[in-house]
């Protein structure tokens, strides 16, 4: 029988209060990966707490010394990658090879965030006024709330808890309850590598009641969301209601533009990955393909061939491309959103349908998808379907290619395809989306550059590079007058 995974808190791992349970299963195979802690508000209490008493201890430790602990969590980190990564795909479903690719992300994360211990610059500048010295330092914001999904389970607490905690401030850790063992193991990292008790807390739940305690308790300075764009608004509306900070990463409906001077091969291995990659479950994946009339017809059969060569199954088998959705409520939606098109007479080339049968029959598989015939109006090229489904809109130009492509809630990441240097600093230019790739597909982020959206993608926020350093600080500015009499700003400039 598996050991019970416990919440950790206050450096000790615990049970939840009420004494409940609950299962995380592979959706390849329905095994049961964990048996995890319920956890209620009353676990997010006793969390906040442990983090509040650990604030004072870790925020006057040397960011250097904070920096150290990072970077033993990253050698930690490589040394377990492969069990962390079959964690990561009996967990969410990912292939062998993105489960890896999630544990480097974790890993470049913490290198790049530790050395920040010696590299938190300020301000110094000169003053107005004679015998008087002006500078800016940052304070972290205190306690922090991480609510993190399932489809990252350990590149996204990564990139949210390594800044947060290298500059001061504690956090409590509520990850997607698809996610819980894989979230555990991440936490298990962090205490082995010297975290002080009660500087990373961890609170495991099915309930969405964990994390409406966490972004409504008093003591937590900031919320930092990854998730639906649903949510993330009833996040927004809680903590702003309370007076909190809050970083929001939430939807996309993004695109790759192909115009007829694009290297078509190189387009369409961008178009697979992006769409097919992760089975559609990330935010930055392809789910519209915006395409000059002139190479439509040519693309779509150069797509068709390649889907048909995909082999979709277990992630932990060699050789698969696709894996499962994560649950059977996530293929549900999938299956809705396919139905929605065929109601809005987009015409279905391929895919558009579980796959149960054989080896598929005790998992959540979904056939890769393409749709023809797709208008900008329609839902499927408007809504975030969070699958392996795509959609193909043909336009006459770049300008009307831009256009579509900015017409829709999200602005996360957008890809374009063409030989025509011209071209691509219009697109650089008038691409409304937060990321821009020119002949390279929509997913593949970088850790030392900001990562975030537009519009309903997110608030305002980045998270990764020197931008997520804004998120979990603030400026204190400060003046030293050694002139010994009362100078007045402004007034005594005359």
């Amino acid at each position: 029988m598996k050991a019970l995974v416990k919440n950790y808190i206050g450096g000790r791992w615990v049970g939840a209060q009420a004494g409940r349970t609950f299962d995380s299963r592979d959706p390849a195979t329905g095994e049961v990966v964990g048996r995890c802690v319920d956890s209620g508000p009353e676990d997010i209490e006793e969390a906040v707490n442990a983090a509040v008493a650990a604030a004072d201890g870790w925020r006057r430790l040397p960011a250097p010394r904070r920096g150290e602990i990072l970077f033993r969590v990253a050698e930690r980190l490589i040394r377990d990658k492969d069990t962390l990564a079959r964690t990561v795909t009996r967990e969410m479903g990912k292939v062998l090879a993105e489960g890896k690719g999630d544990v480097q992300e974790a890993i470049d994360m913490a290198y790049y965030m530790a050395a920040e211990g010696r590299r938190q610059f300020g301000l110094v500048v000169p003053s107005e006024l004679p015998d008087k010295s002006a500078q800016c330092v940052r304070e972290p914001v205190g306690v922090v709330g991480l609510i993190t999904p399932w489809n990252f389970p350990i590149a996204i607490p990564a990139w949210k808890a390594f800044p947060a905690l290298i500059l001061g401030n504690t956090v409590v850790l509520k990850p997607s309850p698809e996610t819980p063992v894989t979230a555990a193991l991440f936490v298990k990292a962090l205490e082995d590598c010297g975290a002080p008790p009660g500087v990373v807390n961890l609170v495991l739940g099915s309930r969405a009641e964990l994390g409406e305690a966490l972004v409504r308790h008093p003591t937590v300075a900031l919320i930092s969301f990854t998730g639906s764009t649903a949510t993330g608004g009833k996040v927004a509306v809680e903590a702003a209601s309370r007076f909190k900070r809050t970083a929001l990463e939430m939807g996309g409906k993004n695109a790759i533009i192909v115009m007829e001077d694009a290297d078509l091969d190189l387009a369409v291995d961008g178009i697979i990955w992006s769409a097919f990659g992760t089975t559609g479950q990330r935010c930055t994946a392809c789910s519209r393909v915006i395409v000059h009339r002139e190479v439509k017809e040519r693309l779509t059969r150069m797509v068709l061939t390649r889907m048909a060569t995909l082999s979709v199954g277990n992630g932990l088998k060699p050789g698969m491309d696709v894996g499962p959705l994560v649950s059977h409520a996530q293929l549900e939606r999938v299956q809705q959103y396919v139905q929605v098109g065929q109601e809005e007479s987009a015409r279905l080339l391929t895919g558009g349908k579980a796959l149960s049968e054989g080896e598929y029959a005790t998992g959540h598989f979904f056939a890769p998808t393409l749709f023809d015939r797709v208008t900008p109006s329609m839902r499927i090229a408007r809504e975030e379907i969070f699958g392996p489904v795509l959609g193909l809109i043909e336009v006459t130009d770049l300008a009307e290619a831009i256009a579509i492509n900015n017409d829709v809630d999200y602005g996360l990441s957008t890809s374009v395809y063409t030989r025509d240097i011209n071209r691509a600093q219009r697109a650089m230019r008038d691409i409304r989306t937060a990321v821009v790739y020119i002949n390279a597909g929509t997913i593949g982020s970088e850790v030392h550059l900001p990562f975030g959206g537009m519009r309903r993608t997110g608030n305002g926020h980045r998270e990764a590079g020197q931008a997520a350093l804004e998120t979990f600080s603030e400026w204190k500015t400060i003046y030293v007058d050694y002139s010994g009499r009362l100078q007045r700003a402004q007034i005594d400039k005359e």
